[in-house]
């Protein structure tokens, strides 16, 4: 049976159970997947994606407080009673070293939830986006899953999963059939930019990214909040070295393995 490599846009495109049997990849750029690689960089043993906020503060009572930290946002701002909201530079060592994080935020915990009948979830993130790839230059059935703001389809989540797809493509051995928001998200990618920096020739710098990204809904939204400085953190393109797995069973986010 031929590889198979699909982009959608948001998770009702696609039902939970057509995840089963693929390699789920869970992309919301701006700002839960990028701020779990933060987290997970600065030392926190692990993240668990909580869906509701009264869900992560029944969660913390199982946890001595100083084992816990709990992060996320509603309509973009920091939670009341929460120690961090879900800007990326807020999980520092100091921070979320050594610590469990319980993260709820309006789209992305959303998306991972959806995407958890899938065999593998991978969590993607602009400033992790080799490492991911590298994990699934194997995978046959790989299912990119972009979370979207309130509904509706981002722009910085396709770019990230037309970069991704382009990625795969030239980096793996395999021809995949490939959905049409698959072939659409890569050539909005290659689009994007001048086409050495699109496929890695010449290096894409952050600004250049965050520039691109700010014409986004979900960038929209931030900068109205006063969260530029967020669209730059999440525009460093391979910052990290390390690829964020979401354990289906435990629901646990930690470095993958191996």
């Amino acid at each position: 049976m031929k590889p198979t490599l699909s982009v959608y846009a948001l998770p009702r495109y696609v039902e939970p159970e057509e995840l089963a049997g693929t390699t789920a990849v869970v992309i919301d750029v701006l700002r839960a997947t990028t701020t779990i690689a933060y987290a997970l960089e600065a030392g926190a043993d692990e993240i668990i994606p909580c869906l509701e906020v009264s869900d992560a503060l029944t969660l913390a009572e199982q946890f001595s407080a100083d084992e816990i930290v709990l992060g996320g946002e509603r309509e973009g701002v920091a939670i009341d009673g929460f120690q961090l909201g879900n800007s990326p530079e807020e999980y520092s060592p100091d921070r979320v070293g050594g610590k469990t994080v319980l993260l709820t935020t309006t789209n992305g915990t959303r998306a991972m939830v959806h995407a958890r009948r899938a065999d593998e979830v991978l969590v993607a993130a602009f400033v992790d986006a080799s490492a991911v790839v590298a994990k699934l230059l194997d995978r046959e059935k790989i299912s990119i899953l972009c979370a979207g703001t309130d509904g509706r389809i981002s722009e910085d989540d396709v770019l990230l999963a037309g970069m991704l797809v382009d990625q795969i493509h030239r980096r793996g051995g395999m021809v995949y059939q490939q959905n049409a928001q698959a072939i659409t998200a890569r050539e909005f990618w290659l689009n994007s930019f001048a086409l050495p920096q699109a496929l890695g020739v010449e290096p894409l710098h952050a600004d250049h990214l965050a520039d691109e990204l700010r014409k986004s809904f979900g960038a929209r939204n931030l900068i109205a909040l006063g969260f530029d400085d967020d669209i730059l953190a999440a525009a460093q393109i391979d910052r990290f070295d390390m690829a964020p797995r979401l354990d289906t069973t435990t629901f646990r986010i930690r470095k993958a393995e191996g």
